[in-house]
């Protein structure tokens, strides 16, 4: 594997039109890797390539996908840690971390897909009384998958199990900041004996290979992960050629604390806001607390803070590590100024600077700010740091009002002993996705969002009909083959 070529056709080949780009460990500001970012000659190869694959691979059989993601799991599975000591040096998630979590998701969404693809019929009755009417689900075409740096593994394997599950054959633009896992990764399905043209690789930036791909004639769907503004564009290059778009875009997560809740709701909501340095799109970033625990809960909060400990990502042990690069460093930095030009804001933990012990890398303390109001910046834009803002409310009305007042609608957190008032506040929450009392939610569950936190599902049945057809056949012969 040359970090600088494309895995078209089922070989690492040289580009056509590129240029190079350094890979930066974010921990400590040094070149670690170079990769090349594509042109419009790699993207045409590579769709070129999945698209002479797609007549043989769309004709596979459910058996034949099958053994062939089982393989996928067994190389993936002896590769892991390898996985997870890449992803740290390049994204800058603790080793540790990346060797369970983030590499571990893969091996999760894989064993998933595996049991989903078991369970699936791709050819059904319309209904019992009509034996002549089937519904038949086919594949959908070349796909294009774009995805992000801050869970590279997650949103990989969301994306390329269910497209080879059903059939599809397709391109793989991994994020610019985290492209080396992307690269393991198709040698890992290399390894696993994937059909030349099934999968592809091209590296690249959103301007250059992400556009060429989204407006690509030959392309039938794109799975893009990322920010608002990124699907935005993506859905409109699209339009021309009416393909489909799944979204998985950003978030702003309210975490509801109710004054019944149990003790340790509110620094768990401070650790899972963190996680990842703040860089998870599902993260519970605003914290609405019932105004009798307000104060306590302050408190709470800003010690949860303090204990959080940063260091590099190479470190062993349990600690968040740096943003992912100088560009989002600026960004949060700039937005924690934000928040402390607030009029009512104050700041109970962190700020701006490095912290204490470190002199280089993109590290941010961790932050909490108190006396929030909704209409302020650091509530309403998505920061991707470990920055928490909180405010009281009186009401489960006004929690729900508070809660359901901003763009994006992907996972909102209820902390509550009363079942009643779980659940109707869950079925009042405008968000794809409410976790309650620190339960997640079981393997193969949907994840995706509602309004700007984008359209469609990744997981279970839902992600693998985003990569389908469905065809209606009257007159089927029953006796047929």
């Amino acid at each position: 594997m040359n970090t600088e070529h494309f895995y078209i056709d089922g070989q690492w080949v040289a580009s056509l039109d590129g240029t190079a780009l350094d890979v930066i460990d974010p921990s400590t500001e040094e070149v670690i890797a170079k990769v090349t970012l594509g042109g419009t000659r790699d993207t045409d190869a590579a769709v070129a390539a999945a698209s002479r694959a797609f007549a043989s691979w769309s004709q596979s059989s459910k058996d034949e996908r099958l053994a062939l993601l089982t393989r996928i799991l067994e190389v993936y599975s002896r590769r892991s840690d390898e996985m997870g000591e890449l992803i740290s040096r390049e994204m800058g998630a603790p080793v540790s971390m990346a060797r369970t979590a983030q590499s571990g998701t893969g091996t999760y969404h894989i064993e998933g897909f595996i049991k989903t693809l078991q369970e699936f019929e791709f050819e059904r009755e319309l209904r019992p009384d009509t034996p002549a009417d089937r519904i038949l689900y086919e594949p959908i075409g070349v796909c294009a998958l774009i995805t992000p740096w801050n869970w590279p593994m997650n949103q990989i394997a969301l994306k390329v199990m269910p497209a080879l599950a059903a059939g599809c054959t397709m391109v793989l633009k991994p994020s610019e900041l985290s492209p080396l896992s992307g690269m393991l990764f198709a040698d890992i399905l290399h390894e696993a004996g994937v059909p030349a043209g099934v999968f592809n690789l091209v590296n690249g930036d959103g301007a250059g290979v992400g556009t060429a791909l989204s407006g690509h004639p030959d392309v039938a769907l794109v799975s893009f992960t990322g920010s608002s503004r990124a699907g935005t564009a993506i859905t409109k290059n699209a339009a021309d050629t009416l393909k489909r778009v799944a979204l998985e875009l950003g978030g702003k997560g309210a975490n509801i604390i109710f004054a019944d809740a149990r003790e340790s709701a509110v620094a768990e909501g401070v650790a899972r806001c963190f996680n990842n340095t703040g860089q998870s799109c599902n993260a519970p970033t605003r914290m609405l607390v019932e105004r009798s625990r307000y104060e306590q809960a302050v408190k709470e909060a800003a010690e949860a803070a303090e204990r959080t400990a940063v260091d590099l990502a190479s470190a062993q042990g349990k600690h968040i590590g740096p943003l992912v690069s100088q560009a989002q460093f600026e960004k949060v930095q700039r937005l924690i100024s934000v928040g402390l030009e607030e009029d009512k804001a104050r700041l109970v933990a962190g700020g701006t600077g490095l912290p204490e012990g470190h002199e280089r890398g993109y590290f941010v303390k961790p932050t909490v700010f108190a006396d929030c109001t909704n209409d302020m910046q650091i509530m309403r834009e998505e920061i991707f740091g470990p920055v928490l803002s909180m405010m009281p409310f009186d009401t489960e009305e006004e929690a729900i009002r508070i809660a359901n007042d901003t763009p994006y609608g992907l996972t909102n957190y209820v902390q509550t002993s009363d079942p009643d008032r779980a659940n109707r506040v869950a079925r009042q929450l405008r968000s794809g996705m409410v976790d309650m009392n620190g339960q997640a939610r079981s393997a193969r569950s949907p994840f995706g969002g509602y309004k700007q936190s984008g359209n469609g599902r990744e997981g279970g049945t839902w992600g693998l009909e985003e990569f389908l057809e469905i065809k209606a056949v009257g007159g089927w012969m029953p006796d047929g083959h």
